[in-house]
Formats: structure tokens, sequence, C-alpha cells
């Protein structure tokens, strides 16, 4: 759509259209919140005991502190205790090293009724060589709750087209998402002679018993 000849038009048409529905919805009665007021980070030292048997740092620590820093912009949202539901785009694209200051940086970029999409930039610095690089960028959806009840959350308050554009991005992964699901499914509805071809080419050996 945003390559077609007037599809820039067309989208700040959809963008403008779902946000006037979205704050004359019954979530307007709570305050809207902007982006920046929820941002988040969490800066940590990486020690020898983070590292892996290669001296790199274990994604799992990594993964652990975009959950803790997601926790903390999401809540700061909310006004509620969140929890994290799922997590989309864990790209390890640089290995972190062993005195490596690594920051985390989080920020709402979309919500729904009682969900949020927190996307994270993590960075880490070799402090001795004076340079930044960027490792990892993920989103993770969480969900506000009260009393074990999932509970509504503030509208996002859209003030730069750069904060229009994540928030219309997330809408595109919620809907990649769940046209992968529908994919899925009708992926085990095939039978094995559909399954079989596809594994053609494949580095796998089948030997069925």
């Amino acid at each position: 759509m945003l390559i077609h000849q007037y599809g820039a038009f067309y989208f700040i048409i959809f963008i403008h259209s779902y946000i006037h529905t979205f704050i004359h919805s019954p979530m307007s009665e709570l305050q809207s919140k902007a982006p920046t007021d929820s941002d988040t980070t969490i800066t940590e030292l990486m020690i020898p005991s983070y590292a892996n048997f290669g001296g790199k740092i274990h994604g799992g620590i990594l993964l652990s502190l975009m959950d803790k820093v997601a926790f903390a912009c999401a809540t700061k949202h909310a006004g509620n205790y969140c929890v994290t539901v799922s997590v989309e785009e864990v790209d390890f694209l640089q290995a972190v090293e062993v005195g490596d200051l690594v920051s985390m940086m989080a920020r709402v970029n979309y919500v729904g009724n009682t969900s949020l999409v927190v996307g994270i930039k993590v960075t880490a610095e070799n402090v001795k060589k004076r340079h930044v690089k960027h490792t990892n960028t993920s989103y993770f959806t969480m969900v506000a709750k009260e009393d074990d009840q999932l509970v509504t959350v503030p509208p996002l308050l859209l003030n730069t087209m750069e904060e229009v554009r994540r928030f219309a991005e997330a809408l595109y992964r919620k809907k990649l998402k769940k046209y992968y699901r529908e994919q899925m499914k009708e992926v085990k509805k095939n039978d094995l002679n559909e399954l079989l071809t596809l594994l053609n080419d494949e580095r796998c050996e089948v030997r069925l018993k």
C-alpha cells in the first residue's frame, strides 16, 4: 500500500481514521499518555558470569533484561502490573562482550484495549574504545492486570510522525501475525504427501516407520 502512487496519502487517512475511532472509544475515559511519558532505559555491566563457553554474553541474559525493561515501561504507561504475552523479532545482530555496558531503551509503540506493544532497542558500549553498537531490536506484547483481571490501558497520544509510524507498524505486525497463524493451520491440514513434497531439497532424511 505504501509504494502505491497514492499509498502515502491513504496510509495517513487510514491512521487518522483509526486514531479517531480509538480516541472516541470507551477507553478515552482514561487520560491519554505520550510514548515519551513511559520511556525507560536500563543499563547494566556485562560481567563474566553472564558469558557462555565462547566468552560472549548469553542470549538468555539479554532476553531477561529486555523483559525487565518491557515490564517497567508498560507498567509506567498502564499504571498497573503488566505481564508478557509474546515476544517478536528477537534477532541477535551482534555479539555482546564481557565488560560491555548494555543499554535497553524501551518505549510504548502501540496500545489496544488491555494490551501494549513495547519496542526495545539494545546497544552495547565498549567503554575503552568508546564504541557503541546496536545489538538487538525487539517488540514485547504486554497486558495490564489488576487482581488477576485484565484492565484497560490509557490511549496513546501520538505527537510526531515517527510515533504514528511505529503505531502503524505495530498494527501491521498484528495483522501479519494473525495471517501467519491462519496459514500454519492450513499447513497442519495438509496430507502426508503434501508435507513430504515440502521437504524436497531440504537437509533432512525421512525414515517413516
